[in-house]
């Protein structure tokens, strides 16, 4: 809709974020606005994000749709930005029946330009003063999220309390690296992702035992036929590319219980004993 070109910053290896480091390389006369995304529950590195941002006058967007209700140093990422971007899919931590989202300010002319976008770009009935879309929340949706709204603290807890049994279930096995939590973060874990060898093999062996661990995400963003006009071939992106042929996430609810994580856990190191297996005849 804006025209805007995107500009692909390489990942933090541990994080699975933007890589602060890398973003000033990237920027130009023509660099608008970062877009930082906290990616499964993880918050970016903000205070390196800020100083970039002021340094170079530029807007900062947070991605939170992964991430509601994670911190960095104790403040709330969507905070940080001149905007805070939420999901309400089914699937998130905080999710509705249906679907939804959430933009989050601290200017009020930036809040009307929202509101008007959402709705056809219209501020007063009938009178569409700029291109918009169709974004409101149905009612339906946004009552279901009041009642779920309470409960996401605790929720949060829980997945951070399935994070650290995995953690010590996976310990001792060399071939599973498990997710890196930065000093001073607070991660909500809406995926517990791991890196481990023979990947897709292992995951055809996890989906026939019946264990729903899935794959985010096996294409990177400059490799989707969509992005093919930027002109990023093989190598722009390395570690981004490394990690989408090594990650893997593992089942990761409220409702998670010990006895389902250590069965998830004994097949994973299963699956990956017999891959190597499998690799060396």
């Amino acid at each position: 809709m804006v025209g805007a070109k995107p500009v692909f910053v390489d990942i933090d290896p541990d994080t699975f974020n933007i890589d602060p480091k890398k973003i000033e390389e990237a920027i130009t006369p023509k660099t608008k606005a970062i877009i930082p995304v906290h990616l499964y529950g993880q918050p970016c590195d903000m205070e390196s994000i800020m100083a970039i941002a002021k340094k170079h006058n530029l807007r900062v967007v947070e991605d939170c749709c992964q991430a509601i209700g994670s911190s960095f140093k104790g403040q709330k990422v969507g905070t940080f930005g001149d905007i805070g971007c939420y999901s309400f899919y089914p699937t998130k931590n905080l999710g509705t029946m249906g679907d939804g989202g959430l933009c989050t300010v601290n200017d009020e002319k930036l809040k009307d330009r929202l509101i008007a976008l959402r709705n056809h770009g219209s501020m007063v009935r009938y009178h569409n003063d700029e291109l918009g879309v169709n974004s409101r929340l149905d009612e339906i949706q946004a009552a279901i999220l009041r009642v779920k709204a309470k409960h996401i603290d605790e929720w949060n807890t829980k997945r951070r309390e399935h994070a650290a049994y995995y953690n010590k279930l996976f310990a001792g096995c060399a071939d599973v690296q498990t997710p890196k939590e930065l000093d001073n973060t607070y991660c909500v874990y809406h995926q517990y992702t791991v890196k481990i060898p023979n990947r897709d093999e292992v995951h055809k062996m996890l989906q026939e035992k019946g264990i729903g661990a899935m794959l985010y995400y096996p294409i990177p963003l400059h490799f989707q036929k969509v992005n093919a006009w930027l002109g990023m071939g093989a190598g722009s992106l390395p570690i981004t590319e490394k990690n989408t042929e090594v990650v893997i996430s593992l089942p990761m609810f409220p409702e998670l219980t010990k006895e389902e994580q250590d069965t998830v856990a004994k097949t994973l190191m299963e699956c990956i004993e017999k891959s190597k297996s499998a690799a060396c005849c």
